[in-house]
């Protein structure tokens, strides 16, 4: 039977391709958002719409919406990922853009009716230029106190890594490029752990919210949590999220 130590050791080994957490399927519980993002892109992505999808990771998402493949465009800027995509994806019609700076370099001017974004980079004013006039903004973002305590709990120097990704700062970014925000919201839900193996994984795949994460330096701190799971079952924390739907003027 395996340790503990040795579970975590292969938890915080695992990779993932793509975007997607179903290895914790389970094993973790996220309290629902007071929106529903997908049903918002629902509503506004047209049949006829020239449509780009931001960081799409590995096109899980986006291919949900059972868009016109040639119709559809998208952005990535994880290796791994563009791979992945060129492999499952691109084959079907969609468009990719190669996007390493994550800052929509190679899209063009104003050919947009549509631009969705779920947890990625937001460079307001390129979102602004690639729109055509009227064009539909819609974004899903992780704000800046994202799992803030956890990560304080194993470096009590952290600091997050996108501290200006709040609400307001976009909202105002988004009016000084001439997007008229039409709703927005934010929410702090419950996000809850059943194993600490599960808090590996996700400090692994999550660096810029665990910065430098390793199991072997954290054994002392995992063993505490689980103490945690022992007494309650489960270690709580609280993720931040908030929603932009913006059409350009």
């Amino acid at each position: 039977m395996k340790t503990a130590e040795e579970t975590w050791l292969e938890e915080g080994n695992q990779a993932m391709q793509g975007w997607n957490f179903e290895h914790l399927d389970g094993r973790w519980k996220n309290e629902s958002l007071p929106w529903n993002y997908s049903k918002i892109v629902q509503r506004y992505l047209q049949a006829t719409d020239i449509w780009l999808d931001m960081d799409t990771g590995g096109g899980e998402l986006m291919t949900s919406f059972q868009h016109d493949s040639q119709r559809t465009y998208i952005t990535e800027g994880w290796d791994s990922n563009i791979e992945f995509l060129k492999q499952k994806v691109v084959p079907s019609g969609v468009t990719l853009y190669e996007d390493p700076t994550e800052n929509l370099n190679s899209v063009p001017d104003s050919k947009f009716d549509i631009v969705t974004n779920c947890h990625g980079a937001m460079p307001v004013s390129e979102i602004s230029r690639v729109l055509k006039e009227s064009g539909m903004f819609i974004t899903e973002q992780v704000g800046a106190t994202n799992n803030f305590s956890l990560s304080r709990f194993f470096r009590d120097d952290y600091q997050p890594a996108y501290p200006d990704n709040t609400l307001v700062n976009n909202v105002i970014a988004c009016q000084k490029v001439g997007l008229k925000v039409l709703k927005s919201d934010v929410s702090f839900s419950k996000m809850s752990f059943f194993d600490v193996g599960a808090v590996v994984y996700y400090a692994t795949v999550i660096p810029w919210e665990f910065p430098n994460f390793d199991v072997r330096d954290n054994l002392s701190k995992l063993y505490e949590l689980q103490n945690i799971i022992d007494q309650t079952g489960q270690i709580d924390t609280y993720e931040d999220r908030f929603l932009i739907v913006a059409r350009k003027q």
